[in-house]
């Protein structure tokens, strides 16, 4: 097949009649399910062309062309141009079979869908992505950033025991929950930055670590305290998921993990399970989030431990480097330079007034 190959007069009316008698009754039905019905359109349009393409030798340019005709046609409805119509190829390439549009495709808007053909290539985690949209409700830029963070890679990797310490299917719910690493490149934290201020960092951009945690927690508080035999304990942060109906208690570390930071977990765990734990909520569980941790080590830590515990690692956007802070200007000397020229802007601007001349800004 190639591009000057193009389908014979009568071949071609008769399949452009049969688009736009499709479009048509696509727009009668649109009134009920809009989004569905638009990406069902645009999966039977690209079933079309590629079977065309492939049956008949098509090559690419009747898709221009098609493009032109259908615009002439529906110069009204958006949608029809040469790159949106090998989208429509591409999805129909891609998801063969009509069931898949109806069941997840079409449960996300086309932009979405054009974005995981353009991002994703694995089949699996284009549907993952797919059901993640839909039970989310992320936005294209969401999609987008979530990709970006190859968070389908990171969902459930991170080292735990709940297996041992959960029912089923809570300790599956549980382990899909956690992520590794966590991605906080929406903070800047300098090499010496500690555990509060961390801990502070995220509080302040409480809606972007939500949205890092994913759906389903409610932040409950920082440096939570609880009183243990007349002792005050604090927690760094505690959250309570809704889907999972437990309490999350997370501690921050900005150190390599080490054994001794999953027992004083156990311990938090056990004492929020006394004490703040209502009889209907599912057993609390630990997440310790560390700068970096070695596998075999997490993995024997939490052997002995008796509550659910995961560990975990962060990722953080370093402060600017220090080769490039010595040609950087600070802020004072950049607050010196702008007061320098506006008090140079202005005595131009008093010359200008005293002369009779006009002055321009620009």
């Amino acid at each position: 097949m190639t591009d000057s190959l193009f389908p014979e007069p009568g071949n071609y009316d008769a399949f452009l009649g049969t688009l736009k008698q499709r479009i048509r009754t696509a727009q009668v039905r649109a009134a009920l399910a809009v989004n569905q019905e638009l990406v069902l359109l645009y999966w039977q349009i690209g079933r079309e062309i590629l079977q065309r393409q492939q049956e008949e030798g098509w090559g690419t340019k009747v898709i221009e062309h098609l493009a032109k005709d259908l615009k002439r046609e529906f110069p009204e409805i958006k949608g029809f141009s040469r790159t949106n119509l090998l989208y429509m190829r591409a999805f129909a390439e891609a998801y063969p079979n009509e069931s898949f549009v109806h069941q997840l495709g079409g449960q996300i808007p086309w932009r979405h869908n054009c974005v995981l053909l353009d991002r994703v290539k694995v089949p699996e985690q284009r549907v993952w992505y797919i059901q993640q949209t839909i039970q989310n409700g992320w936005s294209r830029a969401i999609l987008e950033m979530q990709i970006e963070s190859r968070l389908y890679e990171r969902q459930g990797s991170a080292v735990t025991n709940f297996s041992q310490t959960l029912p089923k299917p809570q300790s599956d719910l549980a382990q899909q929950l956690i992520k590794d690493p966590y991605n906080f490149d929406f903070l800047t934290l300098g090499k010496e930055a500690q555990e509060r201020d961390l801990e502070r960092a995220l509080v302040e951009r409480i809606r972007d670590f939500l949205l890092e945690l994913g759906a389903g927690f409610s932040f409950v508080g920082s440096q939570y305290p609880l009183e243990v035999s007349g002792q005050e304990y604090r927690l760094d942060l505690l959250f309570y998921h809704l889907t999972l109906r437990c309490f999350v208690i997370i501690d921050l570390k900005m150190v390599e993990f080490q054994p001794e930071f999953s027992g004083k977990m156990n311990f938090y765990v056990s004492a929020v399970n006394a004490i703040l734990r209502h009889p209907d909520d599912q057993p609390t569980i630990g997440i310790i989030l560390c700068k970096s941790k070695n596998k075999t080590i997490a993995e024997l830590a939490l052997q002995g431990m008796t509550q659910p515990i995961g560990v975990s690692t962060h990722k953080i956007r370093q402060d600017v480097p220090e080769q490039l802070k010595s040609i950087l200007p600070t802020v004072k000397q950049l607050e010196m330079e702008l007061d320098t020229a506006a008090a140079e802007l202005e005595k131009q601007k008093q010359g200008k007034l005293e002369t009779g001349e006009p002055f321009h800004t620009t």
